[in-house]
């Protein structure tokens, strides 16, 4: 996995986690992998298509995402299970938003699909092309965990390399 492509999702989620939790984060675990992810709690996808391709996964444990919804709207609210879907996506939107900024000003042509709530046990395994990054973004308020699964399509992997085409 390159690290231009994923490099503007990791500074992203860590500016906005900081910046909406008013709180300093500290990057926690970090691992490539090729197995099927497990999903923590309450999770947002993101599909990427275009010049480059995969999907970002912002996940968290039911009790980090409660405390992330409750600190959000105010801190008195009563967060209910809607509130909390809609809080992870929306975070999940704030990092996709600022990431794709990024990467626009390099070049990258793409299409971003709107965050939908990620709600298989498990599922989305990496490959061989498609290695997933797994980080853990430790803040005051729990752990918050982006899964980053990122490549170049094809067609413009060979068009870097400046393939000849006959």
């Amino acid at each position: 996995m390159k690290m231009e492509l994923i490099q503007p999702f990791i500074n992203s989620a860590d500016a906005v986690l900081a910046e909406s939790m008013q709180c300093e984060t500290r990057v926690g675990d970090v691992s490539m992998e090729e197995e099927t992810y497990r999903r923590k709690g309450v999770a947002a996808i993101i599909e990427i298509t275009g010049d480059i391709e995969g999907r970002i996964i912002l996940d968290t444990d039911p009790v980090t995402a409660m405390q992330i919804a409750k600190h959000l709207a105010g801190g008195d609210v009563e967060a209910s299970d809607d509130l909390v879907r809609e809080t992870v996506c929306e975070l999940a939107n704030m990092v996709i938003g600022n990431a794709v900024t990024s990467l626009n000003d390099q070049g990258f042509r793409f299409k971003i699909a709107p965050p939908e709530l990620h709600t298989a046990e498990q599922g989305l395994s990496g490959s061989e092309e498609t290695e997933a990054l797994v980080m853990c973004f430790e803040t005051p308020k729990g752990s918050v965990y982006m899964n980053i699964a990122m490549r170049y399509n094809r067609r413009r992997k060979e068009e870097r390399s400046g393939a000849v085409v006959a």
